[in-house]
């Protein structure tokens, strides 16, 4: 198939021909911003038992809280990236930002379990802006190998969130009750709103916005999931995402309740794969890419999380190994997703230089709704084995490998398209 993102727009210098921001500030901005979301999920999810407590309903209505959540930021990137294509970055981040401050207030407020759903959903819109339109400033700012090392770079920032925001969360209630959780994500929520509005400047000029509205978005979506590289991309970035999150989904009950972790050495595990994971996007922005092609480091993350999923599988069908042989094995789980997720990222979105919010929006939207059925598949054998959460992890590993060799074929591509 012909690149189509020659129809789109050409891939040439950096777009935005302006001032662009510092390195460093760049960094931590752009990290706050994708790290807000997760950030979100994460320190409030040792309050559900409260919450259920204090408002009088069941753990499964106040779930609907969290899935309010993920729905909202899920849906809320298919409108803001498509909308900062049209109006620019700085405006829509902002009043994202400012709808995200305004939901959290309003969540601490809520007085029963309706308002904190609704306004929890409110607040996955909004927080939307900042993991969707995040993607977008790299890509005006940046092309290939510079777009892939920034969104390296930004895990160290972003990656943090998960290692901390549960221990954060714990600690928090020690001190306050589940409201002042929401005040706590309201204030952080003001500080990134600050430092956005202080350090971040609009990085899509007005003669490169996309004109036509709606129809013309459709448009370019239609064109961008008909680009069979685009597609490719967008699948094995999502397939791998997804097997991260079947990892994570099955890893607390596999562990403590099948191989006799207590939740210290549980917690001290799950950090400790975070961090490889965060310690693996750092090599692959500073080392691996520029020195190789991204085709080969991309093909070289899969076949380590292949691998792992296989060993996941045969750790637990055909042996009686304990935890320090599972531990491991999910260790390699995790690493792997630092170079898929920046270094399809950043191939996606060089099909698109033009329309770098739509794109974005797709990409975002598929992970999330991806990880989000992963949890499900991973807890489908009930409570007596691990072998769900081994099936899924290999299956969404091998059906990434898969969409990666068929729709993007990369024999056939040359030069690097990072390298462009």
């Amino acid at each position: 198939m012909a690149d189509t993102s020659s129809a789109l727009a050409d891939a040439t210098s950096p777009a935005s021909g302006g001032r662009r921001p510092r390195h460093l500030p760049l960094v931590l901005v752009l990290g706050s911003l994708t790290a807000l979301g997760p950030l979100t999920i994460d320190l409030y999810l040792p309050a559900l038992p409260r919450v259920s407590t204090d408002l009088g309903v069941s753990q499964a209505v106040t779930q609907l809280t969290l899935t309010a959540f993920m729905v909202g930021i899920a849906l809320g990137q298919l409108v803001i990236g498509p909308l900062s294509d049209t109006l620019g970055r700085r405006r829509p981040l902002l009043i994202g930002l400012s709808v995200y401050v305004a939901a959290g207030a309003l969540c601490a407020l809520a007085p029963d379990p309706a308002v904190l759903v609704g306004m929890r959903s409110v607040q996955g819109l909004a927080g939307a802006a900042g993991i969707v339109i995040a993607r977008a400033v790299v890509r005006d700012l940046y092309d290939g190998l510079g777009a892939a090392r920034l969104l390296s770079s930004l895990m160290l920032v972003s990656g943090t969130a998960p290692i901390l925001a549960p221990v954060l969360g714990a600690q928090l209630l020690r001190l306050t009750s589940w409201r002042g959780v929401f005040v706590t994500l309201t204030l952080l929520g003001l500080a990134v709103l600050a430092a956005t509005a202080a350090l971040l400047p609009e990085t899509l000029p007005p003669p490169e916005r996309r004109q036509g509205g709606l129809p013309a978005t459709l448009r370019t979506m239609r064109d961008l999931v008909r680009d069979r590289s685009f597609t490719g991309y967008l699948l094995t970035g999502s397939l791998g995402f997804a097997a991260l999150f079947a990892y994570i989904a099955g890893s607390s009950f596999t562990l403590q309740e099948i191989y006799g972790a207590s939740p210290q050495t549980y917690s001290l595990l799950f950090g400790l794969n975070s961090l490889g994971m965060v310690a693996t996007g750092r090599l692959n922005g500073t080392f691996l890419l520029g020195r190789y092609p991204s085709h080969r480091v991309l093909a070289t993350g899969l076949t380590v999380l292949v691998a792992a999923g296989a060993a996941l599988v045969l750790l637990v069908t055909a042996t009686h190994a304990g935890l320090p042989w599972i531990a491991p094995a999910l260790f390699l789980t995790a690493c792997p997703v630092g170079m898929i997720l920046p270094t399809t990222t950043a191939l996606s979105l060089q099909r698109a230089p033009r329309a770098a919010g739509s794109a974005s929006a797709l990409l975002g939207t598929t992970q999330f709704l991806m990880g989000a059925l992963a949890p499900a598949l991973a807890g489908l054998g009930g409570r007596s084995t691990a072998l769900p959460m081994a099936v899924s992890v290999l299956g969404l590993a091998v059906a990434a490998a898969g969409c990666f060799l068929v729709l993007c074929r990369p024999w056939r591509t040359a030069p690097d398209p990072l390298a462009r």
